[in-house]
């Protein structure tokens, strides 16, 4: 057990064997925890103890089985990805979701069933068109523009989160079940550092996956695609907007669409062709004109990039609550929390970093003091020995 799960959080902090050994000061060699991670050796004690500390977690981590089995649905443009990178990708995930759902098990909600999985028969893209309606309708989001998919999807008990990799990747969905094959959540996960309305039809295209069962005879890819564009901007909306039929569209117009839908200029397009608004002629014209403008990598007006805040506000809300305590807390986010904690858990800590012979002496003198507090001659309790006794 140490071993698979020692190496999947090494991965997953993005560390190599030789970083590793660094972080814990050198008490041991990459070599050594490559042992460990293949099985070839078991860490001690005091090494176990210092593996937990130099990756965020307690010492029993490494000797619990997985809260979660992660079944990962489909990666887009990941072929260019090494077995290597691939391995440390799904670790990192995997790693997440095993967070994500303690932190759902704790406020009661991990039981998957705000998402429909593979729920909506796809025969056509037109059916991919179909299954966004249906799923906008379930969700309640009405025909107008969703300001927020990265909330709208968390709003719906649906794990978001981007990781930084390589370009060679863009996403991937995966569906999460416990020890007893019971479906917990969803989780789409994207790059970082793309643009906001990159990552929104990413969202959008990876929860398509999710939620359509896709004929073999249907290019999945594509079904993605058209719900992710319909899932933003549906067809009553954009009609409403533009028309029926238009025989030309102006620039003026198609970014004053992206600031209403969140989608990029190219993908307007193209949804204005597949609804039948634009000819194929005049959506030729534009896709030209676009690549003579440099629009096909990058188009004005940026939109934000849509950062989740869902962890940790549910993780320092519990915090806050008392539900989980700070060490925990910084366990479940893997970063260090800057909020108070108890005087006595600070100095506890102080205390076991002193060597061994100052510890005993500390404790000899407290134990002298408490002896007198107990006859009743001591002055002042908490006098002798630098400050207020140690709890344990």
């Amino acid at each position: 057990m140490i071993a698979h799960r020692l190496q999947q959080l090494r991965l997953a902090r993005n560390l190599s064997l030789e970083a590793l050994a660094a972080i814990m000061g050198g008490i041991v060699t990459k070599q050594a925890i490559s042992k460990y991670e293949h099985g070839l050796a078991n860490p001690s004690p005091v090494v176990l103890a210092r593996l937990a500390d130099a990756l965020g977690v307690r010492a029993s981590y490494f000797l619990e089985e997985p809260g979660v089995r992660v079944e990962f649905i489909a990666y887009r443009s990941a072929a260019g990805l090494r077995a290597r990178e691939s391995k440390q990708l799904e670790s990192r995930i995997q790693h997440e979701l095993e967070s994500r759902v303690a932190v759902l098990d704790l406020l009661g909600k991990s039981d998957g069933s705000r998402v429909p999985v593979r729920a909506y028969a796809v025969h056509t893209l037109q059916d991919a068109e179909a299954a966004a309606e249906k799923l906008r309708a379930e969700w309640r989001l009405g025909l107008e523009p969703i300001a927020n998919v990265t909330e709208t999807l968390e709003n719906n008990l649906t794990c978001v989160f981007d990781i930084e990799t390589g370009a060679n990747f863009d996403g991937i969905s995966a569906k999460v079940y416990d020890a007893g094959n019971h479906l917990k959540t969803v989780a789409l996960v994207t790059r970082n550092k793309v643009d906001g309305v990159r990552q929104r039809l990413n969202l959008a295209h990876e929860l398509g996956h999710v939620v359509m069962k896709v004929d073999e005879g249907v290019d999945e890819e594509a079904a993605a695609f058209r719900f992710g564009a319909a899932f933003l901007a549906p067809a009553a909306g954009i009609i409403e907007e533009v028309g029926e039929k238009r025989e030309v569209i102006q620039l003026e117009e198609l970014l004053h669409l992206k600031r209403r839908f969140g989608l990029c200029v190219q993908s307007l397009l193209h949804r204005l062709l597949e609804l039948g608004v634009i000819r194929e002629s005049h959506y030729s014209e534009w896709r030209a004109l676009l690549n003579r403008m440099g629009w096909k990598m990058h188009e004005p007006e940026d939109w934000p990039f849509e950062k989740s805040e869902w962890m940790s506000r549910q993780v320092l809300r519990l915090v806050a609550e008392g539900v989980v305590g700070v060490d925990q807390a910084e366990s479940l986010l893997g970063r260090r929390l800057d909020v108070p904690r108890p005087e006595s858990l600070v100095r506890r800590k102080e205390f076991l970093k002193l060597p061994v012979e100052k510890r005993r002496k500390i404790m000899a003198e407290q134990a002298l003091v408490l002896a007198q507090q107990y006859a009743g001659t001591a002055e002042e309790p908490g006098s002798i020995g630098g400050g207020d006794l140690i709890e344990y």
